[in-house]
């Protein structure tokens, strides 16, 4: 199908509730003060459940603005080694997307952090769209990324999902065309997440040089806020990209701290010292010091 027949949405599906739900509200928080956010990325079910809602308060608490929950799945295509061995880890142990629908209602009751489940589309097929919509919404969630969903077979997702008060995020690639990007970023809400080059998850040791003019042109079609992730593995990436987006995603280096620490408690320990670390490179790197994440 051409981008020219993808249907596009009906603002009517969006409620009061998804247009100024918490991820609106933190991105207009972060733009009044001028303050790069960081959005973090945290494997369901890794090394339990129990571990997982410890970790993901400690990132709250040291100043993610933004958690996202991965819904382990066995074939995780888009990722790289580190978040396949965490997804393979939860997995094993039986963490289902309705575990992790029930993890979140358990984070919502001690925190106010915006929460994404992030997830491959099959699961939350199986479960069925409204029922999943419902049950996360009816849990405190915020919105939902399912990575692999194209917008030719979103209609149905989007609508559901929105009329639920929940964001519905796609990705945007340095692949897709002007045409495309504008079609995604009428799909999207809350914020519009870019990939910052192709190819899987994982750290790299640099940015693209592309990232720049890449961002320019999602800025061209969309006002929404920009999170830019995949790779982004250092607090010198996160430094730098306060004159390009409105959030760092940070997801493999987490994961990566959690898979290599000997308990729970040096999990949550070295994650909430990693945010920490990041958020500082947020606040004190270079700063587009805009009141609207769009200008």
């Amino acid at each position: 199908m051409s981008d020219a027949a993808i249907p596009t949405p009906s603002a009517k599906t969006q409620s009061p509730a998804q247009r100024a739900g918490r991820i609106v509200r933190r991105f207009r928080e972060l733009a009044q003060a001028g303050e790069l956010g960081l959005i973090a990325y945290i494997t369901a079910g890794d090394p339990s459940l129990d571990a997982t809602e410890k970790i993901v308060l400690a990132a709250a608490e040291a100043g993610a603005d933004v958690i996202e929950l991965g819904v382990p799945f066995s074939d995780p295509v888009a990722d790289g080694p580190t978040i396949q061995r965490a997804s393979d880890r939860a997995v094993r142990r039986g963490t289902t997307l309705a575990d992790v629908i029930e993890l979140v209602r358990r984070i919502r009751v001690r925190s106010e952090v915006p929460l994404v489940l992030f997830s491959y589309f099959n699961p939350i097929l199986q479960m069925g769209i409204e029922k999943f919509g419902d049950a996360a919404a009816a849990a405190g969630a915020d919105g939902v990324l399912a990575t692999d969903l194209t917008l030719e077979e979103a209609v149905d997702y989007r609508t559901a999902l929105q009329a639920r008060g929940l964001d519905t995020i796609f990705l945007a690639a340095p692949t897709s065309t002007d045409a495309r990007l504008a079609k995604i970023a009428e799909f999207s809400s809350g914020f519009l997440y870019l990939i910052s080059r192709t190819g899987v998850t994982g750290a790299r040791e640099a940015l693209p040089d592309e990232l720049p003019a890449l961002a320019r042109r999602v800025r061209r079609v969309t006002k929404l806020p920009l999170a830019i992730g995949f790779g982004i593995s250092s607090p010198a990436h996160v430094a730098v990209l306060g004159g390009i987006a409105d959030a760092a995603v940070v997801g493999s280096a987490i994961v990566a701290e959690i898979e290599k620490a000997a308990s729970v408690n040096d999990a949550a320990s070295a994650v909430a010292g990693l945010v920490r670390s990041f958020k500082r490179a947020a606040r004190d790197g270079i700063s587009r010091r805009s009141a609207e994440p769009n200008e």
